[in-house]
């Protein structure tokens, strides 16, 4: 009788934990491809003001861009449709980290260590680096740094982002002007509200096609040198497998080549 009561005791004792085990795995067994399979959707989240990357046209809301047209072959890749969920680049990283918000955050987002510390990226599908738009007059006035970093130059930079990074760490004697709708810096410089823009090599080549009152005069001499990829949230090894493997995909087939000339960008066979 004294075993069968200790068995009874012990399997009292033993269930909750083999409940939890069950749960655990139940959990775990069921990968992010997979959730996004059953939904039928892939919620992707991009600042949508970053042409010619990730842009969102205000009347139409539809979205375009590099990023766009990646993220569009991952969900066909997933055979799941796609749908785009607005971030910002002072919110990307607490977005991002949000697991009810979206799957991934794409559009000239640059792989960096200190992403990497928190959050996961992708390999690399663009080469990048820090450069500038100015007018086409004042062109010769910018060969470097130095030309930069003086209380005459006004500099103008979006928030939150690595741009603004950069021009606080690298030009701690310019005027900065922090302007919140980075879509609308380029057109300020041309108008003459600021000097500079601090911008990408992978923005600045769009602009000066199409705003003839630009330039791009150090676009072949960058400040820093980068790659742009997908970031998500750590944990999804089953989704970053699929989206690298798109990445390489592209690569391979000559397509990642093809939105560079698209979208009149420099291409890098990273």
């Amino acid at each position: 009788m004294k075993r069968i009561l200790l068995a009874l005791i012990t399997l009292t004792v033993l269930l909750p934990a083999v409940a939890g085990c069950g749960t655990q795995k139940r959990v775990s067994s069921t990968p992010t491809v997979d959730k996004i399979v059953e939904r039928g959707v892939l919620l992707v989240g991009t600042t949508g003001d970053y042409r010619p990357l990730s842009y969102r046209e205000p009347e139409s809301g539809e979205y375009w861009g590099f990023g766009i047209d990646v993220a569009g072959r991952i969900a066909e890749d997933l055979g799941v449709s796609v749908s785009y969920v607005p971030t910002s680049w002072p919110t990307l990283s607490d977005d991002v980290l949000n697991p009810g918000l979206f799957d991934f955050a794409i559009g000239g987002i640059t792989i960096t260590d200190a992403r990497k510390e928190t959050m996961a990226m992708s390999e690399g599908y663009l080469a990048n680096g820090k450069t500038i738009l100015c007018r086409k007059e004042d062109a010769d006035k910018f060969k470097g740094i130095d030309d930069l970093n003086k209380p005459s130059v006004r500099v103008m930079v979006n928030p939150g982002g690595l741009n603004e990074k950069f021009a606080r760490e690298n030009l701690p004697d310019c005027t900065l002007i922090v302007y919140g709708k980075n879509e609308e810096i380029p057109s300020k410089v041309a108008e003459g509200e600021a000097d500079v823009m601090i911008t990408e090599i992978t923005e600045a080549p769009w602009y000066v096609q199409n705003d003839t009152r630009l330039s791009a005069p150090l676009l072949d001499s960058p400040f820093t040198h980068g790659e742009i990829g997908v970031l998500m949230r750590k944990g999804q090894d089953d989704l970053m497998d699929k989206i690298e493997g798109t990445i390489r995909k592209m690569k391979k087939d000559g397509s990642l080549k093809a939105l560079h000339i698209k979208y009149g960008l420099i291409y890098n066979n990273i």
